[in-house]
């Protein structure tokens, strides 16, 4: 297809905007011009769709269709310009006309389709499938409500609605007349038919259509655009105005219900009512997705079910979307008249199963009553699954016997996704090395002694079109000089860097680049705060879900500690440092609630302190969400991987400052060890405890941070200014010096404190020397290729999925 020319652009964006609101571009608004620009992307978008979709029919390739509660995609309109080769076109025609790309461009919502690192895995794996020429699709929730907006109010964390669909989203396309119907509750009769075989009838059910609304995932610079299906909840019926009081009241009351299927991310799930949301969550996700599924496969291929898992191969992006495994049993029991193990051989020959989280408290468990009463027939088949598993064991592995307790299925009154998620597979990955040794060896040994073909490892990755060309352009136009533009389709050709870590005028380039996505940065916070940040400073970045075990609260020791050393010598030579967060707690998290506020406060305190003289600054951004990322990270010097060794499965967010330059300051936990192992030990600040001594730890019961809050003074001064109301008043933080001491300690803060420190007096020193500095974040960049996830979706696709390229 050929491209528009400038000149073609700008006349395109005048007639659009006179067809769209009869008016020139000088009398609209940017966020009408928004729009405008995206309907003329759409309209070159919607052409290559149809004929993707076309050549899938045609061709009927096998297809991988990617299940999970989270999409954080983004804003699109810029990566779609991108993708489509047209972005440096756009931005050109609309400087032409006077207008500011940035400001037309930041008028786009972030979709609230994600909370963290989940959410935005699945929207790098959307993004590498379809530029890979994979033919793969997604399946989410089109929520009317993302997480929360965050705001901080007297340093506390404020949780408001985020609407993000406040303003019409120009990406998505609604497909009511692919809606499908489901039912929740009611009971379930057993008949048995003339032919002897089951029937199951259902009575007093509550029926609800899930809607799909459909959003392009353009591949880049290839047109082939994939598709991201998020299903909206709606009233299968009208409310009927004309009834009586009570009737009319009890439709709304229940439409109500039904709208909030699709209302909001992750309802709290603290009590019942908000457990019987997420799991109606989940089944409407799974339910329609399969209805859609398999309709499209029956259409297209005229087969049999019974060759389904030669067409068809479904990834569960953690245990969320694990209700797929029993919903397909039922379709293919109790609609298609399969016989249990034709389907149980269908259904494991479908489905496969990523893991992502070793936390054993973070995984997934719902009460049996809770299954029985919202899918009443879908537990009998989980029940059944379970007895079969359970009797295969006692059976065919007696040297097992002993364990069918931890693995069953269903188990003191709660049915665990996870193991259900493991027996319906056939693949259960984990998403970095160290993660799935630990899947294998510790958390779920008892599985893979029994499977040990289905485990394997897939280190994720992340898309360097976004989160290197897209959102750090000046280091791409630096890369693209030096080495060429080949790495943007091949980046593991950032390797070709290496060749030039002694280059001192490549060096002097990165300098400035570095210089002036800091320069942006430090505008932004001025703005959005009002403090005032030294560009030349270090800055030190820690941007990731609020957790204690990703420990933000050993960074703030560690600014507490440098604190009280430049209180006590104000002329301290250390390096000028900027600390900066970004993270969300869950709303009912207190610990990480009351970690936000001492991060605000502390950051008060220090900010406003005129005796130190500036050399230290803390800030924290509202609302981190992509945008916020995309701006953050092509500005950091320092990354901050802190999290407690062998409880982070991979990490992404060490990935993209590392491709952006920044180097590493982390524990050996998740992606950082394969990143050291590419980089070499002397291009990353590794410290603390390895997986396995923290293990030995929790095995022995050996560990007293007592002993350390007594013997170490840093700890003991910190520790007892937290307790003493040294910031905030007099209890402001006693719950965490408590909740430290009286729980163990059990994410080994006060532990790693003297080896961070020491970590981060090394990454002082290291940064005085510019050279050798920048040396080290070139070799980074250049190693971050491998952290790609076109890599990553190069080995789902020949390792699992088993795909063909669609050329």
């Amino acid at each position: 297809m050929t491209k528009p020319t400038v000149n073609q652009f700008v006349q395109m964006i005048k007639d659009k905007t006179e067809e769209l609101y009869g008016m020139g571009t000088d009398e609209v608004t940017n966020n009408d011009l928004y729009y405008v620009v995206c309907e003329i992307v759409n309209e070159e978008i919607n052409q290559d769709w149809a004929k993707t979709e076309k050549t899938y029919k045609q061709e009927q390739p096998k297809q991988v269709y990617y299940l999970s509660m989270e999409f954080l995609i983004g804003r699109l309109l810029e990566s779609n310009l991108l993708n489509l080769g047209m972005r440096e076109v756009c931005n050109d025609a609309l400087k032409q006309l006077n207008l500011s790309p940035e400001d037309i461009y930041k008028e786009e919502n972030d979709p609230g389709l994600g909370n963290g690192g989940l959410g935005r895995l699945a929207a790098c794996f959307l993004d590498s499938i379809a530029t890979l020429n994979y033919p793969g699709h997604g399946f989410g929730i089109r929520y009317q409500y993302g997480m929360f907006e965050q705001r901080f109010i007297n340093g506390y964390q404020t949780e408001l609605p985020d609407y993000w669909l406040k303003e019409a989203y120009p990406w998505e396309r609604r497909k009511v007349d692919e809606a499908v119907e489901l039912q929740f509750g009611g009971s379930v009769h057993m008949l048995e038919r003339n032919n002897g075989s089951l029937e199951f009838r259902y009575e007093d059910t509550d029926k609800v259509l899930a809607v799909p609304y459909d959003v392009p995932i353009v591949g880049y610079n290839n047109e082939i655009v994939n598709t991201l299906r998020l299903w909206n909840a709606e009233p299968v019926t009208s409310i009927d105005p004309t009834t009586d009081e009570q009737s009319y009241f009890k439709q709304l009351k229940n439409n109500h219900e039904i709208e909030q299927i699709s209302s909001m991310l992750y309802p709290d799930d603290s009590n019942d009512e908000g457990k019987r949301l997420r799991i109606k969550q989940q089944y409407f996700l799974v339910a329609s997705s399969l209805r859609t599924i398999l309709t499209n496969y029956k259409k297209e291929t005229q087969q049999s079910l019974i060759h389904l898992p030669e067409k068809v191969v479904i990834q569960i992006n953690d245990t969320h979307p694990s209700l797929a495994i029993p919903e397909l049993m039922r379709i293919l029991m109790d609609e298609e008249d399969f016989g249990w193990d034709a389907a149980w051989e269908i259904t494991t020959n479908v489905f496969a199963y990523t893991n992502h989280t070793i936390l054993y408290e973070a995984l997934e468990k719902w009460p049996v009553k809770m299954i029985q009463n919202l899918l009443p027939r879908l537990y009998m088949i989980i029940d059944e699954i379970n007895e079969r598993f359970c009797q295969s064991i006692w059976f065919d592995h007696p040297e097992l016997r002993d364990k069918i307790a931890e693995m069953a299925v269903i188990a003191d009154d709660q049915i665990h996704m996870a193991h259900l998620s493991i027996v319906g597979s056939f693949s259960v990955n984990g998403v970095a090395k160290l993660h799935t040794d630990i899947l294998k060896n510790q958390e779920m040994s008892n599985f893979y002694n029994l499977f040990p073909d289905r485990f394997n490892n897939k280190t994720n990755g992340i898309t360097h079109r976004r989160w290197l060309l897209l959102s750090n352009p000046r280091l791409a136009e630096v890369i693209s000089e030096t080495i060429g533009e080949h790495w943007i389709e091949r980046p593991r050709e950032l390797n070709n860097l290496l060749r030039h870590t002694k280059d001192s005028a490549l060096l002097d380039k990165l300098k400035e680049v570095k210089k002036k996505n800091k320069q942006d940065l430090a505008e932004y916070i001025h703005k959005t705060t009002g403090i005032l940040v030294d560009e030349n400073s270090i800055f030190d970045v820690q941007i990731k879900r609020l957790h204690e075990y990703k420990r933000q609260l050993l960074n703030i020791f560690h600014v507490i500690y440098l604190y009280n050393q430049l209180k006590d010598n104000p002329n301290l030579d250390i390096t000028p440092r900027t600390f900066i967060f970004g993270a969300k707690a869950a709303p009912s998290y207190y610990v990480a609630k009351e970690v936000i506020k001492l991060i605000n406060t502390v950051a008060s305190v220090v900010n406003n302190d005129a005796t130190i003289q500036g050399k230290i600054k803390v800030v924290f951004l509202e609302n981190y969400n992509t945008s916020l990322a995309e701006k953050i990270i092509p500005a950091a010097d320092v990354s901050e991987q802190i999290s407690t060794a062998g409880k982070e499965a991979s990490g992404t967010g060490n990935m993209k400052m590392m491709m952006n330059g920044a180097l590493t300051l982390g524990t050996l936990d998740g992606a950082n060890i394969e990143i050291k192992d590419q980089v070499g030990d002397s291009n990353i600040f590794i410290f603390g405890l390895n997986a396995e001594e923290i293990n030995e730890y929790y095995q022995n019961g050996s560990y007293n941070p007592n002993e350390i809050y007594q013997n170490d003074e840093r700890v003991t001064q910190i520790m007892d200014q937290l307790r003493d109301g040294a910031f905030g008043h007099d209890v402001e933080f006693t719950d965490i010096y408590y909740h430290l001491l009286s729980t163990n300690d059990p994410y080994f803060v006060l532990k790693d404190f003297d080896s961070y420190v020491e970590a981060q007096q090394l990454v002082d020193l290291h940064y005085r020397d510019q050279d050798k500095w920048l040396s080290k974040s070139l070799i980074n960049i250049a190693h971050s290729g491998k952290f790609s996830s076109d890599r990553t979706i190069r080995e789902y696709a020949t390792g699992i999925w088993n795909l063909q390229k669609q050329l």
